[in-house]
């Protein structure tokens, strides 16, 4: 990654992180037309979650609370932007995040799926300014691959 993309990831602190394998039969980033679809990616950091649960407002019960579940949507964001960029050489040719999907592990009580999945829509238009403004659906369900709390994929335009 070199370029105007590689620079605003430094200027926010950030590093793209190698892409995480795959956990089933799939691919984490692939192209079509002028189009980067990523697979659904998990909050993985070096290569391990950093939580695992249902995302809830009683962290007593030991639910994931709705701020860690925001960083880690974050995560999620970051790590598809490096299968995206394993696909298209480099993240400098995107010119607009089209679509955010994603997914939060909820406790049935818990209604805060947008604010978490704010953590990789925040990140995407930090990091591409208006050309990361998307459309985006945010989803409670009752439980994702490895027991993560949040899952993120995008669709990304390329030239």
């Amino acid at each position: 990654m070199s370029g105007r993309i590689e620079a605003r990831l430094a200027e926010l602190g950030l590093t793209l992180p190698a892409v995480a394998a795959p956990v089933a039969a799939y691919i984490p980033a692939l192209t079509t037309g002028n189009l980067v679809y990523t697979s659904g990616q998990l909050p993985f950091i070096d290569g391990a979650l950093p939580a695992t649960g249902k995302v809830g407002a009683d962290a007593a019960a030991g639910l994931v609370g709705a701020d860690d579940a925001k960083t880690y949507a974050r995560q999620c964001a970051l790590n598809a932007l490096a299968a995206a960029e394993t696909v298209i050489g480099s993240l400098d040719r995107v010119t607009r995040v089209v679509k955010v999907v994603g997914f939060v592990a909820s406790d049935p009580a818990f209604t805060g799926q947008p604010g978490v999945i704010n953590g990789a829509s925040e990140l995407l238009s930090e990091v591409f300014g208006d050309a990361g403004v998307h459309a985006r659906s945010a989803v409670g369900v009752a439980v994702l691959p490895l027991d993560s709390p949040v899952e993120v994929e995008l669709v990304l335009e390329f030239a």
